[in-house]
């Protein structure tokens, strides 16, 4: 039978593990009101941002309707606030997730053509295909927490991302520009597929089939989205002004002016009628039967989407958790990512969800210091979705492209910051990275890129691990102390025939000890300096071998297999072999494999100038 400490040792134990894994159970119960302006101002503020965003998404990049996009801003901010380690991380639809989005709902309306309602057919493909691409997303995020892959981070390097985002956004332009110029319809009949058939498409008819009225309404919003964001730079100590949402203001705006004018009388395209299903049918299994053919042609899409949205996600939240003095987990962020997401495609047609760096910072900024912020940010967005829609009305939807080309502005913006960068450094890989990232998801299609630079980003990984990281030793004259020669200009060998190398590795695997053999024989033959194979060796063969091995706590049972056998190589050539500063867990290691018995007690040293003594023929070093 349980004792009453016991049973308090297991509940405090459970207490502990349920903060631990959610989050949302330590803050809410001690939750100061006092926090809760701040909170509420920062949600407000996101939500006037994220309202007129979401819907351009929605319609202008995925092919969606905007309750989608509304829906995509709220449900997955909710399931986040709750499970998320991130006090400040904003999680809705993103432009460039949206766009790979929508590249695969065009092409499956495109391959599933209809026979009697093309507009049914098509809006009933773009619901299906968006549903199976963000539960998918939700359940490879969810797995890759839960499996604890969260390290995934730290390799993709940030030329991969930059190209990818470059290219995100110039696709994203050149989408943007066809209806800002009023040429969506001629776009559906000549059907461009690629980017590179929309730009020359874009070029070819921009300014000979362009709508006057269309192109005109579109870059006066543009142009008044960058006046107000330039201009409130001058307001930064007011923040009721330096905070003003331009977007809302825009849109408000030119909502307004276009049912005062008639705009739509005049061939601008407008956002109508909007309408959303309630009931029963709201909430849907994701992988019904009319769903579950479009899973494979998305999963491709759904694994990239997964990795760049969960990439962008922890690097806004690493920001503000090193802002705030606060730890986040890697793990747990993927696991309430791909819980959010999951959550989210029981809606139909809903679109993956993840933290924004621009959104997360100005949630901060503002002053959200928990996620009542983002609770708030979406009870505001689903009153809008509910209320406001109709509102919308006579919104054009050259506005709604305008907006998104705003957002292309911040894409862009580190981008020649970062190549000057790479140039200066002489970082050929990383520029070579992020050229081949860019010109595979511009000239090809984002996934293409994507994954094509995932595996060219893998394999220089893999090429820097492979080389086992060891160098000469030479003895610092009048002491007995030994350093790298390639360090210490001092340090100098002393014994003829004598190599002494140190491993300068943590841990000796399968993959830094394949390629032990060249590398010692390098070492061996031209010594610590960079010369070509077919240049003659600098060296003669050594006749004895110290390995130092200091450096080396662990060492796995393949590297072990071919360290023995480069032994066994060097003993039957009569090269003399010792082992210095071997640790005990090596050692045990060593033991268990034969290497001790194979060589015999009297190859191992506690210290090199043991085993230099022994070499010379002498038990005393002087």
């Amino acid at each position: 039978m349980a004792t009453p400490t016991g049973s308090r040792l297991h509940s405090s134990t459970l207490k502990r593990r349920l903060r631990y894994y959610v989050p949302s159970t330590a803050w809410i119960p001690n939750y100061s009101f006092s926090l809760f302006g701040g909170d509420f101002l920062a949600g407000a503020t996101v939500a006037s941002v994220l309202i007129p965003q979401s819907v351009s998404y929605a319609t202008s990049l995925a092919n969606l309707s905007p309750p989608a996009g509304l829906f995509s801003a709220s449900i997955p901010g909710i399931i986040y606030a709750f499970l998320g380690t991130s006090r400040q991380l904003n999680v809705a639809p993103e432009a460039s997730l949206s766009l790979m989005v929508g590249q695969v709902v065009r092409e499956m309306q495109h391959n599933y053509p209809a026979s009697g309602d093309p507009e049914g057919h098509s809006t009933a493909v773009a619901i299906a295909v968006s549903t199976v691409i963000t539960f998918q997303v939700g359940l490879f995020t969810f797995l890759l927490g839960f499996l604890r892959l969260g390290f995934i981070d730290v390799v993709l390097s940030r030329a991969l991302l930059r190209g990818f985002i470059t290219a995100i956004a110039l696709v994203i332009s050149i989408e943007q520009l066809i209806p800002m110029f009023g040429l969506t319809a001629l776009e559906h009949r000549l059907h461009p597929s690629t980017s590179v058939d929309k730009l020359l498409f874009l070029v070819k008819h921009m300014f000979t089939n362009y709508n006057e009225r269309t192109t005109m309404i579109s870059f006066t919003a543009l142009l008044a989205l960058v006046s107000i964001r330039w201009g409130k730079s001058y307001f930064r100590k007011y923040w009721f002004i330096y905070r003003m949402p331009e977007v809302l203001i825009v849109v408000i705006a030119f909502t307004f002016l276009s049912g005062e004018f008639g705009w739509d009388k005049e061939g601008v395209d407008i956002l109508g009628s909007v309408q959303i299903v309630t009931g029963m049918s709201f909430i849907r299994f994701p992988l019904g039967r009319s769903n579950a053919k479009f899973v494979r042609a998305t999963t491709a899409t759904s694994i990239v989407v997964s990795i760049v949205g969960y990439l962008d996600s922890v690097v806004s939240a690493k920001q503000n958790s090193a802002r705030f003095g606060y730890s986040i987990s890697p793990n747990r962020e993927l696991v309430a990512l791909g819980a959010a997401n999951l959550a989210s495609s029981l809606v139909p047609g809903t679109l993956p969800a993840f933290g924004s760096i621009t959104r997360s910072r100005i949630n901060a900024d503002v002053g959200g210091r928990t996620q009542m912020a983002s609770l708030v940010c979406s009870a505001l967005v689903l009153f809008a979705t509910f209320f406001l829609l109709p509102l919308l009305y006579y919104l054009p939807k050259c506005v709604l492209a305008a907006i998104i080309c705003l957002v292309i502005f911040s894409l862009l913006a580190e981008t020649p910051h970062d190549v000057v960068y790479f140039w200066r450094l002489r970082a050929w890989a990383d520029l070579g990275l992020m050229l081949l990232t860019f010109a595979g998801s511009f000239f090809w299609s984002l996934e293409t890129g994507i994954i094509a630079s995932l595996i060219c980003s893998l394999m220089l990984v893999v090429h820097r691990a492979s080389k086992t990281q060891m160098t000469i030793l030479g003895r610092i004259p009048g002491t007995d102390r030994w350093q790298p020669l390639n360090e210490n200009p001092e340090a100098q060998e002393t014994i003829e025939g004598v190599l002494i190398v140190s491993i300068r590795e943590n841990t000796l695997d399968f993959a830094n000890t394949a390629q032990l053999k060249e590398r010692l024989r390098r070492l061996e033959l031209y010594g610590v300096d960079r010369m070509h194979p077919s240049e003659d060796p600098q060296r003669s063969p050594a006749s004895s071998l110290v390995f130092h091995m200091l450096d080396v706590a662990e060492c796995d049972a393949q590297a072990t297999q071919i360290f023995y056998e480069l032994l066994v190589e060097y003993k039957n050539r009569g090269v003399g072999l010792y082992l210095t500063n071997l640790r005990s867990k090596p050692m045990k290691v060593f033991e268990k494999a034969g290497i001790v018995d194979f060589l015999g007690a009297e190859a191992f040293y506690t210290d090199i100038a043991y085993a230099i003594a022994s070499i010379e023929g002498s038990s005393f070093v002087s």
